[in-house]
């Protein structure tokens, strides 16, 4: 069995001086790395794919080393360009999100539209899919592209999807077919 593994990155050390796309991981985020590799050895990927955004490529590279694997990065899987938005409180951002997710036609925040992003993203994994058409493949990236994209595959409610995935977790995915087949997170 082939499959997509779609991961998203593991917790961040929160700075909010800086925007989100510039975050590294918090010390507890790279244990749990460890965790997660572990959890998606049982797929056997046979390439480890990752967004540009450090929290995304250290996620990998731990991964990757966990599993004796080697990662790429490619451009086209970062986060919906939020660059522009400065930060909030939780309950503010997950509002944010909520309209975001609700009226994706339109620019609720940041630069790029619901729409927009989950084009871009999908572009890129169906690239990464066409260069590696026999292998699982697990891509690194994050929550909201992940969402978009899984919400759109397999027709369910993005926000409440969104907020389940903890820092990490992992949505497995079939190939061809691209049904889900599993979904897993780690804390908060």
């Amino acid at each position: 069995m082939r499959y997509l593994i779609l991961v998203k990155h593991s917790l961040p050390e929160i700075v909010p001086t800086l925007t989100a796309h510039q975050w590294r991981l918090s010390e507890k985020g790279q244990l749990r790395c460890h965790a997660l590799a572990e959890k998606l050895a049982c797929y056997l990927p046979g390439c480890i794919i990752s967004s540009r955004e450090p929290k995304a490529v250290e996620t990998a590279q731990i991964v990757a080393g966990r599993l004796g694997q080697t990662f790429q990065i490619i451009e086209g899987l970062h986060e919906h360009d939020r660059s522009n938005v400065e930060w909030t409180s939780a309950e503010r951002f997950a509002a944010q999100v909520d309209e975001f997710f609700r009226y994706p036609n339109r620019l609720m925040m940041g630069r790029e539209t619901a729409s927009q992003a989950r084009e871009r993203f999908t572009q890129a994994v169906t690239s990464v899919l066409q260069e590696h058409p026999v292998d699982t493949v697990a891509i690194v990236a994050h929550g909201t592209v992940i969402t978009l994209f899984v919400a759109q595959a397999v027709s369910l409610e993005p926000f409440s999807f969104w907020r389940q995935l903890g820092l990490p977790s992992f949505v497995v995915m079939s190939l061809p077919e691209m049904e889900l087949v599993n979904v897993e997170g780690f804390g908060e």
